[in-house]
């Protein structure tokens, strides 16, 4: 499998050092006391705004610190191409800064932050598919500088890195157990075909089954997953889909193991009782958890669909979370994990298709300590992305080249996206009408 050239662009270790007025103004806050932020804004892709930290004007920025990063970006060689483009304007790229002083948000109305200055920094793209550049790494002067006070100092590094990645697109929605094929520019060649089924409702450990037989000491483990919760009501259960390679064999699957329910006094799935799928690799003669996604309906004016997808490294270790958030139910966006620890998108995620941020302790950051199983790997791992209720979703899914040694490791994040898409139907409203290939005997069909 040949990979498609991609480019991840990152922003970090940034600091900012004002000097003490000679006169400060009663009404301003120093940034020692408040926290300062700044706004990121690359052309064609969404705004992100990240919290600057304040150093004190007689310290040096350390040589040796390590990358943090406030802001990342993954560009497609279509992008690359798109921002390349000469326009009257600009000659070149350039990543856009405005930093301010204060904390963001607004009251009343009014933006709280007070805009101290903005920075440019131009960007040449050309190579970086396969080579790594810095563009800036270090001070720059930001804001007027006056008779009395010197500029407040800005510190940044700016760099791009390859980030190649494997490509694949679903030929159809999963339920209607599609082939999947590989994309490389105007290139499809089909790698997997797809197996959309219901488990028989009495069958609750199919998620164990070996791939001819089914040793009794999975069985018990992998009915711990969902049987408890099964219960008479408005469910969805049993969906299930397994992934093949063009030998036929089966490579991954996805597993319902917990049924998507219904709340009591409500028609959605929520938080408190989520559905679950198990991703399965196959390993010894049989089928091995990999991954757990957990899926429900949130409340609110968001409506969306929330997830939580931990990995499981083994039978005995304790499940590590590695992404946590939501996506719009009404228009689909992307599911990604990234290990980088910054809140990269792009101009086809929508605003609610984020990972967790670094620094919280469900997010992908907690890897670099060594927890994740490639831990020698940063960086984005993978993204799905899906459509919303009622629209056909033919998922594309990206993988980094780094976290596929075979097919089996492809075909797992294969699983996982197909488990993605067929949760946004499992999370539909109660009072909605599912299609047909989502329907059996054993589930209500509302008309």
């Amino acid at each position: 499998m040949d990979p498609c050239p991609f480019v991840r662009l990152t922003v970090g270790n940034l600091a900012l050092k004002i000097p003490v007025a000679s006169k400060p103004a009663r009404s301003v806050v120093h940034p020692s006391l408040s926290p300062c932020f700044c706004k990121i804004k690359l052309k064609n892709f969404p705004l992100q705004t990240t919290v600057v930290p304040y150093f004190p004007p007689e310290n040096q920025f350390p040589d040796n610190q390590l990358q943090t990063l406030a802001a990342t970006f993954h560009l497609s060689k279509a992008d690359i191409d798109k921002l390349a483009q000469k326009s009257i304007f600009s000659a070149k790229p350039c990543l856009k800064i405005a930093v301010y002083t204060g904390r963001r948000g607004s009251t009343c109305g009014v933006n709280s932050g007070c805009l101290l200055g903005k920075v440019s920094v131009p960007l040449d793209l050309a190579g970086t598919e396969s080579k790594a550049c810095v563009f800036h790494n270090g001070w720059i002067s930001v804001g007027k500088e006056t008779k009395k006070d010197s500029s407040a100092r800005f510190h940044l590094n700016v760099k791009a890195e390859p980030d190649p990645r494997f490509v694949f697109q679903f030929d159809g929605e999963p339920e209607c157990s599609p082939q999947v094929f590989q994309i490389r520019g105007n290139i499809r060649q089909p790698v997997f075909t797809c197996k959309f089924s219901f488990r028989n409702t009495g069958d609750r450990n199919q998620g164990s089954r070996s791939l001819r037989s089914e040793p009794s000491s999975s069985r018990r483990w992998l009915s711990s997953f969902g049987s408890e919760r099964e219960r008479l009501g408005k469910e969805r259960k049993g969906w299930s889909i397994t992934v093949h390679d063009l030998s036929g064999s089966p490579v991954a699957a996805a597993s319902m193991v917990t049924p998507f329910v219904a709340s009591p006094g409500s028609g959605r799935v929520s938080r408190s009782n989520p559905g679950s799928w198990l991703i399965l690799r196959p390993g010894g003669g049989t089928w091995k958890p990999w991954g757990r996604l957990e899926a429900w309906r949130e409340r609110g004016s968001s409506d969306g669909l929330g997830y939580r997808f931990e990995l499981i490294p083994d039978m005995s270790a304790a499940a590590i979370v590695l992404a946590e958030s939501t996506l719009s139910s009404s228009k689909g966006g992307k599911f990604v994990i990234d290990l980088g620890g910054g809140s990269g998108s792009n101009g086809r995620v929508t605003p609610k298709s984020s990972t967790s941020p670094a620094c919280s302790p469900r997010s992908s950051g907690d890897f670099r300590y060594g927890l994740w199983p490639f831990a020698v790997h940063q960086g984005f791992v993978m993204s799905a992305g899906v459509e919303g209720e009622g629209k056909c979703s033919k998922p594309r899914v990206e993988v980094s080249v780094q976290h596929v040694n075979c097919t089996e490791d492809a075909a797992a994040y294969v699983a996982l996206a197909a488990a993605v898409d067929l949760s946004i139907d499992a999370c539909r409203l109660f009072s909605q009408r599912l299609r047909k290939e989502l329907c059996n005997h054993h589930q209500e069909l509302l008309g």
